[in-house]
């Protein structure tokens, strides 16, 4: 199964996404994109199977997003791709490419939108929160 992950493997939502990946059965091909960052090319071309703007791909909670003053709405796309890929720390995660799609998992709960295979227990958030159940399926919260 060709499933790929651009992985933090320090964000809880990275990691819970991979757990929702590995409960189908499939081990996904991990990019730790800290360590191996996608070219700006590929950056590009995962942002458009995602489908979302290169703003909402940038992770603007990051300290380094306002220091370099890319919070300034006047600032284009280029410019911010060019920021992600100098500093990889300002691509927003986890983005996960699958036969059926692409998503920037936030929450981890969108890549069930995209994954092939089903779930095949239960399975927590790292707080304990129920998010899929021992038949598969996804917890709704009350």
């Amino acid at each position: 199964m060709d499933i790929t992950i651009y992985h933090n493997t320090r964000c809880g939502t990275s990691r819970t996404t991979l757990a929702l990946i590995r409960n189908t059965g499939v081990e996904p091909d991990v990019i730790e994109y800290l360590h191996n960052p996608p070219t700006r090319a590929e950056l590009e071309s995962i942002i458009e199977k995602a489908g979302i703007s290169v703003r909402e791909a940038v992770r603007q909670k990051e300290t380094l997003f306002k220091e370099l003053g890319l919070d300034d709405p006047a600032v284009s796309d280029a410019r911010l791709l060019d920021a992600m890929i100098e500093y990889p720390i300002l691509i927003n995660r986890p983005f996960v490419l699958t036969p059926k799609g692409a998503r920037l998992c936030r929450p981890a709960e969108l890549v069930l939108d995209i994954l092939p295979l089903p779930q095949k227990g239960a399975l927590n958030k790292e707080d304990g929160t129920p998010l899929i159940d021992a038949l598969g399926q996804k917890v709704v919260q009350a």
